[in-house]
């Protein structure tokens, strides 16, 4: 998708709802604890000014002082503009959702909280989207319009990928940026954890990185609804099923106990910090819950 695509007026409506929620969700909250726990590369001089009562003598500037034969001290403001991708999993299994909303639509209103919280503080913002291949790449920049194009983009982009490769996703963001940059790893990990865990570890080396899991109730536990025809997304393989068999449901819950216990612990192998969430909830608490546990670590 370029930017001569043509915006449906239902596109159009659904970008400028997303821009509306998450700019005030940005503006009450989120932009002042995004910048509390991601800190700039560090202090630059800005300017002198007179001293005042209070101020660091070690701040002095010692040269205009003489020269003007009144107290100056420097001023230092942080240096910012860091580099945040979204790296967003667009893969098949991101078109389901059996409570509120399908798990892309989620997956696009999160990055549009976060790409928000990033240019109100001055930094880059930009889109990686993948499926099994990387399908669309948008370097980091700064501005509204450029956020809204990233919005637009997860919203309407057609992939023509329908498998999973968070592999090739990190490996290509570990080639492409080359100083140290905050990524957001957006996708709901129903894939094998030993296919990524190795390069998981090295991209949290070389970066900051959060994943963001995606997921839908229905993907831990199934309720009794007698025999139905599940389709696997990525691979349209078909398979009739019992969800009244007790057998069924147990071993249901057991294979996705343990892909939940090997996802979990290439986690914290790699060190990465993580959000959960989940169709039938809102994203505010678990995205507050991150800042705050960061945040205390940080204070230690």
């Amino acid at each position: 998708m370029d930017d001569s695509t043509q915006l449906t007026p239902e596109l159009i409506k659904r970008i400028r709802r997303i821009e509306i929620r998450t700019r005030r969700l940005v503006n009450d909250s989120f932009a002042g604890e995004y910048h509390a726990i991601f800190k700039g590369r560090g202090m630059e001089f800005d300017e002198v000014r007179p001293y005042q009562s209070g101020d660091e003598v070690r701040t002095i500037d010692w040269n205009v002082t003489a020269r003007s034969g009144q107290l100056f001290v420097k001023r230092y403001v942080e240096e910012r503009e860091l580099t945040v991708m979204m790296v967003v999993d667009l893969s098949a299994s991101g078109q389901f959702g059996t409570v509120n909303r399908f798990k892309r639509a989620i997956a696009a209103e999160l990055a549009a909280v976060l790409s928000f919280s990033a240019i109100t503080n001055n930094d880059k913002v930009g889109l990686l989207v993948f499926t099994d291949k990387v399908e669309l790449f948008i370097p980091p920049r700064k501005g509204r319009r450029h956020v809204l194009r990233l919005i637009r983009d997860l919203l309407a982009f057609e992939p023509t990928g329908r498998g999973t490769d968070i592999r090739l996703a990190l490996n290509t963001i570990n080639r492409i940026l080359k100083r140290k940059s905050i990524i957001f790893l957006i996708s709901d990990f129903l894939v094998a954890a030993n296919s990524y865990a190795p390069v998981l570890q090295v991209s949290n080396r070389r970066h900051d990185v959060i994943a963001v899991t995606v997921s839908d109730p229905r993907e831990q536990e199934w309720p009794k609804v007698g025999l139905l025809a599940l389709e696997d997304a990525e691979t349209g393989e078909v398979q009739w099923v019992d969800t009244s068999s007790g057998s069924w449901r147990r071993k249901f819950a057991e294979r996705v106990k343990q892909a939940q216990a090997n996802r979990d612990n290439a986690f914290r192998r790699s060190k990465v910090d993580r959000i959960n969430i989940t169709t039938d909830t809102d994203y505010v608490t678990p995205l507050t819950t991150f800042f705050e546990k960061r945040a205390k670590r940080l204070r230690r």
